[in-house]
């Protein structure tokens, strides 16, 4: 029977329409406000061009947010995936009561961050430095990230091993069996078979992280609100705004809408070649391996 081409439509209309209703208009929408005064509360808006996008990159929070969110990337990306693999060979191990490992170690990825930021903030300010009876990881602007980046991991980590524990269960027992036969040690089987014949999910995880770490919002917003404030090319920032926060904070307590919406734009312009890119080597190293 041949299939006809008025039902292939109706099937894909919905969702057809679903996409370019929730994603493709109101991204063109939000290119067009970008080039305007819009600020929420005027009836009228005038066209600026570019004038926003100029003015986005002669701010100086712009400016260390962009700076501090790539840097926090790179670091969730190489912690998160360093922990989540490590936990995943921990995981497929013959030691016992791993599937209660798989369940413990994945549990902190069903707390919402916004619940998670406020109890890790009271550890840090209260438990840590009531115990170590040192300064709070969150007080100076040279830890803040970097106690960002342990809650990120302790959360996102478990999710990210289950990832791997399923890549690493895929890998067919009999080559692991021939190559210990044959005298390989356990890092080189590591380094010789499981690495490479896992590349796919590398691919899959990194991306995972990289976006997840770009988009940091919740997490950013109750655990640090941003503080603590820094200096900045002779400018006071906040040290640990990253840049989903900027652009809210442009949005919603400056009352700068436009400017907001070219920050955004900027944003998703900067996510999109990050993310290829990552891709692309990713893809490259899955063909040679």
């Amino acid at each position: 029977m041949k299939r006809s081409k008025v039902w292939d439509f109706l099937f894909l209309f919905p969702t057809v329409f679903a996409f370019i209703m929730v994603i493709l208009v109101p991204f063109g929408l939000g290119i067009y406000y970008s080039l305007t005064d819009w600020n929420g509360v005027r009836d009228t808006m005038n066209f600026v061009g570019f004038e926003n996008y100029v003015g986005m990159f002669q701010e100086k929070q712009f400016q260390f947010s962009f700076i501090i969110t790539v840097l926090y990337t790179f670091i969730n990306v190489a912690l998160v995936n360093l922990v989540g693999f490590t936990l995943a060979l921990l995981a497929t191990s013959k030691i016992k009561l791993k599937n209660l490992y798989r369940a413990g170690f994945f549990v902190p990825n069903l707390i919402g961050g916004i619940v998670l930021g406020y109890i890790w903030q009271f550890m840090f300010n209260n438990l840590f430095t009531a115990v170590f009876s040192a300064k709070s990881l969150l007080a100076s602007p040279s830890t803040v990230i970097w106690a960002m980046s342990i809650v990120n991991t302790w959360q996102y980590g478990g999710y990210i091993m289950m990832i791997y524990v399923a890549a690493l269960q895929a890998i067919p027992d009999d080559v692991l069996e021939a190559a210990e036969v044959d005298g390989a040690t356990y890092m080189i089987r590591l380094r010789k078979i499981l690495i490479p014949m896992m590349a796919n999910s590398f691919t899959i995880t990194l991306f995972l992280t990289l976006t997840n770490s770009f988009k940091q919002y919740d997490m950013n917003f109750t655990l640090t609100n941003g503080g603590p404030a820094t200096f900045f090319s002779g400018s006071v920032v906040k040290s640990s705004q990253l840049l989903a926060m900027d652009i809210y904070n442009t949005a919603n307590n400056a009352n700068k809408l436009a400017l907001a919406q070219s920050k955004a734009v900027v944003f998703f312009i900067i996510l999109v070649v990050f993310s290829l890119i990552q891709v692309t080597l990713n893809r490259r190293k899955e063909i040679e391996a």
